[in-house]
């Protein structure tokens, strides 16, 4: 029996890459399935994608899980940090600005000022004047990122870490950041209201940590039966203390207005963080004493710019 000749298949035709058409390739995208060369190989878990595959994949990402991830990365940031972080960048720039030789002491009064120290009246030059008074009331807010030395700004950021960290994980991130700014700038206008001298400016975070401070101690306060409360009330009253006596001996260099001023608004923020009373819930209860804080602090800017342009109508 005659066996007929095998013959050989027809060869195949050769593919070329599909972004350089005269480079030729046996690999495929194992996406796409088009034809790539070695150029146009990205790596991937099983075989190889081309670019385009790779582009549309970190897309898909970004939009899907790549979302998510940043969402829930975002939520997770302690605002305690970023503040941190905040005050020891202005620092930096205010060494920048003041010179090598103001890293320990800080700048020289007039860069605070210029760069945002709270004050009533302040003369930079023969022929210009700043002030709240003159209607800068973004002053009251800047003054809580400068600092006077480099011992100041150590003892506020520690002091920050310490009670900032503890109230951040009972009132959550968007109630403590308002705490923390409400009440310093609740602090930097009784600062404002009741400082002996319209000229001497006014700078730290101290005022916004004794707010901190206070929410702290309304918080624990209605928390004095348990074990970790009755602690915490027990730290805050030593440390209270503390502050008092250095405030005393301190000649004036400390505005004690200000630690004040922010400690009360901190006690009325701490305790309508948990709503007053049975009629009343936490939310609606808290934006009440934001409110308050907020307008109390509006009234005091508004009553001794009234004053000090009635003592110094010259200024205006």
């Amino acid at each position: 029996m005659d066996m007929q000749p095998t013959m050989p298949p027809p060869p195949s035709s050769v593919d070329r890459c599909y972004r350089h058409p005269d480079v030729q390739t046996g690999v495929h995208c194992t996406r796409c399935g088009r034809p790539i060369c070695p150029d146009c190989m990205r790596s991937a878990p099983v075989g190889h994608h081309c670019p385009t595959c790779v582009d549309e994949a970190r897309r898909e990402f970004r939009q899907g899980p790549g979302r998510r991830i940043a969402v829930a990365n975002a939520k997770a940031t302690s605002v305690t940090a970023l503040i941190l972080v905040a005050i020891g960048a202005v620092y930096l720039l205010e060494v920048a600005k003041g010179g090598a030789g103001s890293l320990l002491d800080g700048p020289r009064t007039l860069v605070l000022v210029k760069m945002g120290a709270s004050v009533g009246l302040f003369p930079v030059s023969n022929t210009e004047i700043v002030g709240i008074a003159l209607g800068q009331t973004w002053r009251l807010f800047t003054a809580m990122f400068l600092h006077a030395g480099l011992l100041h700004l150590a003892f506020n950021m520690y002091a920050l870490w310490i009670f900032g960290t503890v109230m951040e994980q009972e009132l959550g991130r968007m109630r403590f950041a308002l705490v923390y700014f409400l009440t310093g700038l609740a602090a930097s206008a009784v600062s404002y209201a009741f400082a002996p001298e319209v000229y001497i400016p006014a700078v730290g975070a101290s005022g916004a940590v004794f707010g901190v401070f206070g929410a702290l101690v309304a918080f624990n306060w209605k928390r004095r039966h348990t074990a970790l409360g009755a602690a915490r009330l027990r730290s805050a009253i030593f440390i209270l203390l503390i502050n008092a006596f250095i405030g005393i001996s301190s000649g004036g260099a400390i505005d004690w207005h200000a630690h004040a001023g922010g400690f009360v608004a901190g006690l009325l923020m701490g305790f309508a963080a948990e709503g007053f009373g049975r009629g009343l819930s936490e939310r609606l209860a808290f934006t009440i004493g934001s409110v308050a804080v907020f307008g109390v602090t509006v009234a005091l800017v508004v009553w001794r710019t009234a004053e000090i342009k009635q003592l110094f109508p010259q200024a205006f």
